[in-house]
Parts: structure tokens; sequence; C-alpha cells
């Protein structure tokens, strides 16, 4: 994270992406919903004001395991400071819709997961939706938002893609053409999605185990 001007911004973006595995974790611990909030704005702050994230950032390992033990830790000894937790305690208070992050809390589904199991299936897909917005994003900017539309169903799991046939009448493409598409598309969201893995561990060389491991995280018997 930068120092000076930048650190609100990066703070925020940061925030923006990550905070709801943290939110649905403390919920899952038996949080109120406005514990879970004081909780979540607690952590960010304790992460700017503090240097925390600077200071780990040389050997902070996977970033999603660096914050859950940070978090774990203010949750341990949030009790001696309740007041400073309530309602902003004199800090700055990021703007995060957590109305929509208790709603979609309200829809986890049922399990006997553990808190920290749920988090990392939180976090993977967390993370697999800001890819594929992403990718999204930069077919919109090359106007392609309809191949993207059409092809979108193929890359999502658990989704009902239509067939390739159908696809390829709808975009008036020949069958070989809408394979070649379809290669360009998970090619391009599968470079996409290490390079944002990348930016959250230490090693380059673990990226294709931390891809693995968010994967197991979405198995249904993790």
């Amino acid at each position: 994270m930068a120092a000076g001007d930048e650190a609100p911004a990066a703070l925020s973006e940061l925030a923006e992406l990550y905070w709801y595995p943290l939110y649905a974790f403390a919920r899952f611990r038996g949080r109120s919903e406005g514990d879970a909030q004081d909780l979540v704005q607690e952590l960010f702050a304790l992460l700017l004001e503090k240097g925390v994230l600077r200071a780990a950032d040389p050997e902070r390992g996977r970033f999603r395991t660096f914050l859950l033990t940070v978090f774990k830790r203010m949750m341990a000894t949030a009790h001696e400071k309740d007041q400073a937790l309530k309602r902003g305690g004199g800090r700055t208070r990021l703007s995060l819709d957590f109305e929509q992050g208790e709603e979609r809390f309200r829809q986890e589904p049922p399990d006997e997961l553990t808190p920290e199991r749920r988090y990392e299936r939180a976090w993977a897909l967390t993370l697999l939706d800001k890819v594929l917005q992403d990718v999204g994003a930069e077919y919109g900017r090359e106007g392609k938002s309809l191949l993207f539309a059409e092809l979108r169903p193929f890359l999502v799991a658990g989704s009902l893609p239509p067939t390739q046939a159908e696809v390829a009448r709808r975009l008036a493409l020949t069958p070989g053409a809408l394979r070649v598409a379809l290669h360009r598309l998970r090619t391009r969201y599968r470079d996409r999605l290490r390079r944002e893995i990348g930016q959250t561990v230490a090693d380059p060389g673990d990226v294709n185990d931390e891809i693995r491991q968010l994967m197991a995280a979405l198995s249904p018997s993790s």
C-alpha cells in the first residue's frame, strides 16, 4: 500500500474488494450485524493508521491468510475496546455497502463448514467475480460486450450454458470461429486470474498452489 495521499485511495479499493469475506466470518462466528460492521471498519483503519499492511508486505505470504489472522486477533481483543469499536471511535469510516453484505450473508447456504472455511469460500467467490467483471469490462472497451455476454456462461461454474452451436447461430459465427473466441476468452480470464492472485502472494511460485486452494474452497466437499 502506498504512503501519503495515495494510501486512503488504496485502502478504499482494498476494502471494497475484500471486506465481505471478513464480514461474513464475523457473522458466522456469532457477532451481531452491527458488531461485524464495526470490526471490519476497525480492521481497515488499523491497516492504514498503524502501517500494518506496509510492514507485513515483504513477507505477507498469502494475503487472505494475513488479513484473517489480523482480523481474528482483533476480534479476540475487541472486548477490551468496545467503546472504540462502536460506530467509528473517532476514525474515518469507509463507505461499504453493509446492507448488501448482510443480504448476501443471509443467503449463504447452510452447511457444516467452519467459519474459516466459509471465509475461504467467500474470498474465492469474491476474487473470481472481480476477475470476471474485469474481463467483461475489457471486452466492453473493445466493443465486444455482446460476445462476452454470450460466452460468459461458459466461464461461470455451476451455470448451464447453451450449446456452442446455439451461441454460434446467435452471433453469426462459424463453429470454428466460436471455438477460437471461447479459447481466447478462457485464456484472457486465466491470465487475469493469475495476475490478480499474483498480487496476493509473496512468492510468484505460489500462484498455482493458491489457485488450487481457492478452487478447493469452492468444492462441495471442502
